[in-house]
């Protein structure tokens, strides 16, 4: 056995020895890369304290839309925390998976701070009002009390979400982050997407639907949603001056 090998060998042994289950998965993922960044990235994943990414205790599923174009149409799996007692954030990817695509983030705030915003800033927002009552935005794994639970509370609340990856065009995150939405009424998403999901994961989202039909519908705040009035927002490259 060579020097190289008996070194890779080496490298293997002890990372599968200190890590377990953790070498494994990562050796699934990262194609193509050496070895060794395979097994040091296993390493740095077990040995290595990562605060705010362990304190993402929570994972919903749902779907977006460009704020400019409803046929753009996307799912999202999040990742959130509940950062203070009206704020969430958020890091979202393509799916629950250990090569999941890193594709945006959303911030979600509660209503009556939205309603402190500015009128500019609040064109930035969406609601969360049909995603509950809809049964489309879910808690993939928690029991169906729990989880209703906390719908109930986040029913009320209100979304910015941008996306740096447009993974439905591309297969690299080319551009820049984009502004998304929230689906608002019936007809609106695609239904393939939908079932698709539903199928994957193994739930019903018109079964969410019907145990949430007793969760109050909110009012919502005038400022969201504000392609719903045939115009909208969404961002561009502009050139400036540079300052020094």
């Amino acid at each position: 056995m060579s020097i190289a090998l008996g070194a890779a060998a080496g490298m293997t042994a002890v990372g599968a020895l200190l890590l377990g289950r953790k070498a494994a998965t990562i050796s699934k993922i990262g194609k193509g890369h050496p070895l060794k960044h395979r097994v040091l990235d296993a390493a740095a994943g077990a040995m290595q304290a990562k605060y705010p990414l362990d304190a993402m205790s929570t994972y919903l599923n749902g779907f977006h839309m460009y704020a400019d174009d409803m046929g753009r149409q996307v799912e999202a799996t999040h990742f959130c925390i509940h950062l203070e007692h009206d704020l969430h954030q958020c890091v979202i990817f393509d799916r629950n998976a250990p090569d999941a695509r890193l594709i945006g983030i959303e911030y979600i705030i509660s209503e009556e701070r939205f309603r402190s915003l500015p009128e500019d800033e609040k064109r930035l927002w969406h609601s969360h009002h049909y995603e509950v009552k809809s049964g489309s935005l879910v808690a993939p794994g928690i029991p169906d009390l729990a989880e209703h639970a906390y719908f109930e509370d986040l029913v009320t609340t209100y979304g910015k979400t941008f996306h740096t990856w447009q993974y439905d065009r591309d297969d690299f995150p080319y551009g820049i982050p984009q502004l998304m939405m929230g689906f608002t009424e019936d007809g609106q998403a695609s239904d393939a997407m939908v079932q698709a999901r539903d199928e994957r994961l193994g739930i019903s989202t018109p079964g969410k639907r019907h145990s949430r039909a007793d969760i109050p519908t909110p009012e919502v705040v005038p400022g969201a949603n504000v392609w719903e009035t045939g115009r909208t927002v969404q961002t561009r490259i502009e050139e400036t001056d540079f300052k020094r």
